[in-house]
């Protein structure tokens, strides 16, 4: 397997993020066969701050991953209703214009009990969902590495 090493400047929500990291490069792991063809496992990004979903790309795309993005949580919630087959994974942010990911959570689960979730956010903490029925399977606070996120999706999907 190959290493290879990635830099890049992101500026997302008043904040300047420098990353470098190093990931073996293997193939992501797959969930669905297609005429005897694997497919690389979907994932959803919700969030309202477009550097962000960039970011997402950056990170996710080369290590094989299928993303849809979305700057709104409200399209994303109707893609995910008519989606065939759902994504294997949602990652969405909290702080959005016209729905928090709570509220994205709960729609979502209500379509697919079962749908695996990470929220992520710089605004908030885990306690968000402390009394709610309806939790994600992860918290990633913001900011972070490129290297969380990775292993957040791995340890989320492997469950």
């Amino acid at each position: 397997m190959a290493r290879e090493t990635n830099t890049f400047l992101a500026i997302a929500a008043s904040q300047v993020f420098t990353c470098r990291w190093n990931l073996k490069m293997s193939p992501a792991r797959n969930h669905h066969r297609n005429n005897g063809k694997r497919e690389k496992p979907l994932i959803f990004v919700v969030d309202d701050e477009p550097m962000l979903l960039e970011l997402a790309s950056v990170i996710l795309q080369p290590l094989g991953y299928a993303l849809k993005t979305f700057r709104d949580p409200d399209s994303a919630v109707q893609s995910f209703a008519a989606a065939d087959p759902h994504p294997a994974l949602i990652i969405t942010d909290y702080a959005m214009h016209t729905m928090n990911g709570m509220d994205l959570i709960t729609e979502c689960r209500r379509l697919k009990p079962h749908q695996k979730i990470i929220l992520v956010s710089g605004t908030v903490s885990q306690d968000v969902y402390r009394h709610s029925l309806t939790k994600p399977d992860l918290f990633l606070a913001k900011p972070y590495h490129p290297k969380q996120l990775v292993d957040a999706i791995e340890t989320v999907l492997s469950r």
